[in-house]
């Protein structure tokens, strides 16, 4: 099948095994997929990655993290679209829930969180807002 936009579906499948309360879930790998899994996994967002040679794409297992039977992950929305791209500056990296989430950039030095990208002077695509 072909899929027009990868990130979405990641951050759906995440969302949706979050909602359903699932320990784990699947999703196709990537480099894009496995640097997201790692900012997400740096900022306490899911428990851990597991990279399956199931195929020749592979897979990726993510742990999600709960705490006191409640995820952690509320609500990952996908900010930057194939049809509507949305960039920004080191001045207009967004605050996501009034500093309680992050934005996740696209950045010349790989993917990473909007503070860190501001603490190194860096803009880029706004990937999508994690709370």
């Amino acid at each position: 099948m072909n899929m027009t936009d990868p990130i979405a579906d990641m951050l759906t499948r995440i969302r949706n095994a979050a909602t359903a309360r699932h320990t784990r879930v699947l999703v196709p790998a990537s480099k894009m997929k496995l640097s997201l899994a790692r900012v997400l996994k740096e900022e306490g967002y899911i428990k851990d990655i597991e990279i399956l040679k199931d195929n020749p794409q592979g897979t990726l297992r993510l742990t999600l993290r709960y705490v006191e039977k409640k995820p952690v992950l509320t609500q990952l929305k996908r900010v930057s679209k194939p049809g509507l791209r949305v960039y920004t500056k080191k001045a207009g990296i967004p605050r996501v829930r009034g500093g309680l989430g992050i934005a996740i950039l696209s950045t010349p030095q790989g993917l990473m969180t909007g503070t860190s990208a501001y603490k190194q002077g860096l803009g880029g695509e706004v990937i999508c807002y994690v709370w």
